[in-house]
Formats: structure tokens, C-alpha cells, sequence
């Protein structure tokens, strides 16, 4: 983020997004994206450049309820007002939940310590038009016994190269606070927090425990992908559409 100038005031939004027709979080040249959306409205009501930074970049097609963005602009009038007129300017698949004035040295991404996904999975047989849209449909039959003590597995801080793509010349050590399965049909989810995620790490997780749960693989599956430190041993990522940034941490936040 740039210096603050008298003008101008560094805020923060936690926003929900229906990734369905989004090519992603990160502005892109053609299609449209998260940070698009947002700063299209930004400049429309300031009538000047504002850049806006997320607290994770989403793949097309992943859904968000806590993402966090911050900006800088001016704003001649309230901070309700400005959140009234984002709202009403945004289409329909992005929306601010909460806006508000950001301490300066705040940045979504860096300054976070901890953010949560939640994947959903659909349990019914067949298929459900109305449902499909935000869940992976598998129907009934998976063994999450199986599938939670493979999930134990990845507690902790490892080497999580098997499951996803770092920046280029980062590290791929990241700590992993919980993984849990809850079953409450027709649905079932996978919560997975962490202090940070590689690109597509959550889904190549989900998809090596569904492969346990589908008995194609022993519960060690997933430790042995670990060790293993190679992406060509994982299974294909799990599809976008049940994956949802749930909620991000920051120090200031109660828990952790």
C-alpha cells in the first residue's frame, strides 16, 4: 500500500463472491475477476486509480464469504455511504459484507496469520441442478473415518510440494492448523485452516482424501504424498465449484 496523503484513507472490506462465472480473484487481461469488478466500481465512484489487494488469490471458479481486500482512495463522504454505493454498483456475484478504516501498515495478505477453506461435498445420488453449483457431487458411500485420519495427517508444518505451486522461488513449508470432516447430509465438508496455502493446495488435498474414501487408497495416502515431495504423484485437483475462502485471521483477531 502506498502512503496515506491528507486526502486520502486506507480501507478494508470483508467481501463474499460467487466464483461461478469468475476467472478468479486476480485482475487478468480479459474476463472477468474479483479485483475487476472491485476496482471498476472504485473508479467509477472516485473517479481516479485504485488498486485493490485480497488477502488470497482464488482460482476461477472458487467461491469466498471472508475474503479480505484493502484499498486506498478518496472519499468525500461517509464510510456507510460508501459501502451503500459499492454495493449497489458491484453485479450480483460480489458484494461487500463489512467495510471499514484500516490502520495504516495493514496489507490483507501479509498482514493475515491464518485463513480458512471449507470444501462441500454432495452425497445425494445422481445429480441435483439445484445444489450442484457449490459442491463436488460423489453421492453416498465415502468412508470419512477413513478420510479423517488421513486428514490428521497433515497437521502440523511440512513440506507441502506433492499439493500445490508456490511462487516462483518460495518456499513450500506451510503450517497446517486443522483439517476436520464434518458429515451433516446430504452434505459433507472439509474445514482446513492454515497460515497459508500453496496455488490449488486445498483442492489436491481434497482430492487425495476422496481417493481414501473411495477406497482406491490406504489412509497413509495422504503422509505418503507428503514425503514424496512430488506434484506428479497427486491425484487431479478437486473441482473448483466446492471450494469456499471461509475467513481470514489477523493478530488482532480473538482466535487462532
Amino acid at each position: 500500500m502506498n502512503p496515506a496523503s491528507e486526502q486520502s484513507r486506507l480501507y478494508r472490506a470483508v467481501i463474499e463472491y460467487d466464483g461461478t462465472r469468475l476467472l478468479g480473484f486476480q485482475i487478468q487481461r480479459q474476463g472477468r475477476t474479483v479485483q475487476g469488478e472491485v476496482e471498476r466500481v472504485l473508479h467509477r465512484l472516485t473517479q481516479s486509480r485504485v488498486r485493490v489487494a485480497g488477502a488470497g488469490r482464488t482460482d476461477a471458479g472458487v467461491h469466498a464469504r471472508g475474503q479480505v481486500i484493502a484499498f486506498r482512495a478518496s472519499w468525500s463522504h461517509s464510510l456507510a455511504d460508501l459501502h451503500r454505493a459499492v454495493n449497489a454498483l458491484l453485479p450480483d456475484d460480489v458484494s461487500f459484507l463489512s467495510l471499514d478504516i484500516a490502520p495504516e501498515g495493514f496489507h490483507p495478505r501479509f498482514s493475515a496469520i491464518k485463513r480458512c477453506y471449507r470444501y462441500q461435498i454432495g452425497l445425494w445420488p445422481g445429480h441435483s441442478p439445484l445444489r450442484s453449483r457449490y459442491v463436488w457431487e460423489l453421492g453416498p458411500g465415502l468412508d470419512v473415518s477413513a478420510m479423517q485420519q488421513a486428514a490428521d495427517d497433515l497437521l502440523g508444518s511440512h513440506d507441502f510440494m506433492t499439493f500445490g505451486q508456490p511462487p516462483q522461488g518460495k518456499i513450500t513449508i506451510r503450517r497446517i492448523f486443522s483439517a476436520t470432516w464434518q458429515s451433516q447430509p446430504p452434505y459433507l465438508y472439509f474445514d482446513l485452516c492454515a497460515n497459508a496455502f500453496l496455488r490449488r493446495m486445498v483442492r489436491n488435498i481434497t482430492a487425495a482424501l476422496i481417493q481414501v474414501g473411495q477406497r482406491q487408497s490406504p489412509a497413509e495416502y495422504v503422509a505418503s504424498l507428503i514425503l514424496a515431495k512430488d506434484r506428479s504423484l497427486a491425484p487431479p485437483p478437486a473441482p473448483a465449484k466446492g471450494l469456499i475462502l471461509t475467513k481470514v485471521f489477523y493478530p488482532s483477531d480473538e482466535e487462532i
